[in-house]
């Protein structure tokens, strides 16, 4: 049985879930931006690992607003987002991170954004002001911002706007020990919903994450070692001092792992079925073929050809991408429900499997036509 306790403290867990970016003022903004939920995979049915623990960089100046990190989903595995020092993108926007939740049959991630409130982000206590509800780490105050000194880290040598109000740190206890769960409902996850005024804060203004939130995530997705198949929940660069700057000297390494969740072995007749991509990103790298130098003029030939029919595949997984990226849009500014919202993954998991049954098909055929005739059959003499 969970039980939700609370006691005051002036140190955090450190956990997951924002993008973290750094944008100069005046960015691209968005009226009606809500935060839109889509799920990453069908075959989601394990929530992400608990938070793991890190220290939070010192924060490089007065307007860096602390985004805490997060898993993400890519190609099978869950992989760490770095939390990170970033500008917001206009004066008094503050950080809804985004968060993992159950739809029902998988889980769901719902994007975080920029808003003049903060909004609902799952009750998860992601640590350093993200205490589960609203944000205490931070306030504007005549279009400047001050960091709780209580709960970040700041140094007054490089940051001056400062005050000190300790706030209460919500945990989330089973079997007498605390967890860091990453999550919202299904087995295991927090259980929250959102407050009247989160609801309210929902239907504000809101800006999406900007390019260089986008970039950081990127940069995470790329690196093989953020994968928690690869780190076990304990990633080696947990934070970095600014978005992007994954080998600053300023980076942090997790102190503690978040445990990783695993399902129940499935029955033996599915037991080789292969996780299923929804999107054109989810799908594994097209693989390129090596040079074949076997002294035939066709040779150069056929590996131009080859790259040729690999561009052409490539342009269609990002025209898919940018269409399905699309429908998530219009989702989002309908506000659909899961139900909707996992309707069209299904249309987007058909899509993306046909593409890729397509593709298969293509190069298999080229290669096919590209093979010399076979001459291990011996000339008949005629007759």
């Amino acid at each position: 049985m969970r039980v939700r306790m609370t006691k005051a403290t002036t140190s955090l867990m450190l956990g997951c879930v924002a993008l973290g970016a750094c944008s100069s003022y005046g960015g691209p903004q968005q009226v009606g931006y809500v935060q839109p939920a889509y799920t990453a995979s069908a075959s989601i049915t394990v929530g992400p690992p608990d938070l793991p623990v890190y220290e939070q960089p010192e924060c490089p100046g007065d307007q860096y607003l602390w985004t805490p990190g997060y898993w993400a989903w890519s190609n099978g595995d869950y992989y760490w987002v770095p939390g990170t020092w970033v500008e917001a993108p206009e004066v008094g926007y503050l950080w809804t991170p985004g968060y993992w939740g159950w739809g029902g049959t998988v889980f769901v991630f719902h994007e975080g954004y920029w808003g003049p409130r903060v909004g609902f982000y799952g009750g998860i206590n992601y640590g350093y002001g993200y205490t589960g509800q609203g944000f205490q780490g931070g306030r504007w105050d005549n279009g400047h911002y001050f960091h709780n000194q209580s709960v970040t880290n700041v140094n007054v040598t490089n940051v001056h706007n400062v005050y000190n109000t300790t706030i209460i740190n919500n945990t989330t206890v089973v079997n007498n020990t605390v967890t860091r769960v990453s999550y919202n409902g299904g087995n295991g996850g927090v259980e929250a919903r959102p407050t009247a005024d989160e609801q309210s804060a929902a239907q504000e203004r809101h800006i999406p994450p900007v390019a260089a939130q986008t970039a950081h995530v990127q940069a995470a997705r790329s690196n093989p070692q953020l994968r928690a198949s690869a780190n076990q929940g304990k990633p080696p660069i947990a934070a970095t001092p600014k978005a992007g700057a994954f080998s600053d000297p300023g980076v942090v390494p997790a102190k503690e792992a978040g445990a990783i969740h695993t399902a129940a072995a499935p029955p033996a007749n599915n037991a080789s079925r292969p996780n299923t991509a929804v999107h054109p990103n989810d799908l594994p790298p097209a693989e390129h073929p090596a040079a074949v130098t076997t002294g035939d003029p066709k040779d150069q030939q056929n590996q131009q050809e080859q790259e040729k029919l690999l561009a052409q595949q490539d342009q269609e997984r990002r025209d898919l991408q940018q269409k399905q990226d699309q429908d998530h849009q219009q989702l989002a500014q309908q506000k659909a429900d899961a139900a909707t919202t996992q309707k069209l993954e299904e249309q987007h998991t058909q899509q993306t499997q046909q593409l890729a049954q397509k593709h298969a098909q293509q190069m298999q055929t080229l290669k096919q036509h590209q093979q010399p005739p076979h001459q291990d059959e011996p000339k008949k003499d005629k007759p």
